[in-house]
């Protein structure tokens, strides 16, 4: 399994009679540029001793069970993968320094929808903002939450991350770094500041690392990808009929809209106007849905929200 990647050469954690071993290696020449990405599970041929100075190569790469995309920008049609085969987004957001940005979480939480993973908001700094101005936001997407904060137990997300394959994304500054360093002891993840100027943080994280969560009496553990500090999340590749079918109970409301209904606000005879009047879905959770909808076709991110 590739757990992390760095100009052109891959480490790989390869299990062997229950023993983990870090093998570095390269792409062979017919990968071609077929992208190799963490989380991915591949083949490895030559030196897989993991000797020091020891190179491996690359010549198989599985099937992906999932794959989580972004582009530079909407209008940008090359998708970079981000990360493969994972199981869940977190999107980690502060609650205030600095301030949170809501279109980003929209548009992760879109991308993951249409990856398959489940998404999870965590909200950190709640010592600085109510962490339910942000929560109403999202309580009527059913999206699940924790809240952390440094310093405290960190139970709850732990449990939501059990055996699971987890991707961290957010916003520089946002207390990533110190939350991967408080689930896995020893990460040594660095840790920046916000520009009191600019209300940004500084990018610690230059690539993208898979970690093994410790396991204790309770808890089995995981893997979580910590990601660098993102400032947009371009959704080019995301077709807006794909949306809809991460929720099945809208969906079932569509069945009557005319052929080519984007499902969008003001769109004439669209089915999910007739469920809100008919009683059959909450008017709260439609607008809820188009504003996922809408996100993606807002091409900046990075202003902060006001409160």
């Amino acid at each position: 399994m590739v757990v992390t990647v760095d100009r052109g050469r891959y480490t790989c954690l390869v299990e062997d009679d229950g023993e983990d071993r870090l093998v570095t290696a390269m792409k062979s020449r017919p990968l071609g540029r077929k992208g190799v990405v963490v989380g991915d599970r591949v083949r490895l041929v030559g030196d897989v001793s993991g000797d020091e100075g020891s190179l491996a190569r690359i010549v198989e790469v599985e099937e992906r069970r999932t794959v989580l995309r972004r582009t530079a920008d909407d209008d940008d049609p090359v998708e970079r993968v981000i990360v493969a085969n994972a199981d869940q987004l977190v999107v980690v957001a502060a609650l205030a320094d600095p301030e949170p940005r809501p279109r980003l979480i929209d548009r992760a939480l879109v991308a993951a929808y249409d990856a398959g993973l489940e998404p999870l908001l965590c909200l950190t700094k709640p010592d600085l903002a109510d962490p339910e101005t942000l929560l109403a936001v999202y309580r009527p997407l059913g999206v699940p939450y924790v809240v952390t904060e440094k310093g405290r137990e960190l139970a709850d997300i732990r449990e939501r991350l059990e055996g699971r394959i987890s991707v961290l994304i957010g916003h520089s500054g946002v207390g990533k770094s110190t939350l991967v360093n408080g689930l896995v002891p020893g990460a040594d993840r660095a840790i920046g500041v916000v520009n009191a100027v600019t209300g940004r943080g500084r990018h610690t994280s230059t690539s993208a690392l898979m970690l093994r969560l410790p396991e204790t009496d309770t808890l089995r553990g995981g893997w979580i990808i910590d990601t660098p500090g993102i400032r947009s999340f371009g959704l080019a590749h995301v077709q807006p009929g794909h949306l809809i079918e991460a929720f099945p109970d809208l969906a079932a409301l569509t069945d009557v809209c005319p052929r080519g209904c984007t499902h969008g606000e003001g769109v004439p005879e669209c089915g999910l106007d007739e469920a809100v009047a008919d009683g059959r879905t909450e008017q709260a959770r439609v607008d809820s849905f188009r504003r996922l909808l809408a996100s993606r076709e807002k091409a900046e991110d990075d202003q902060p929200s006001q409160h």
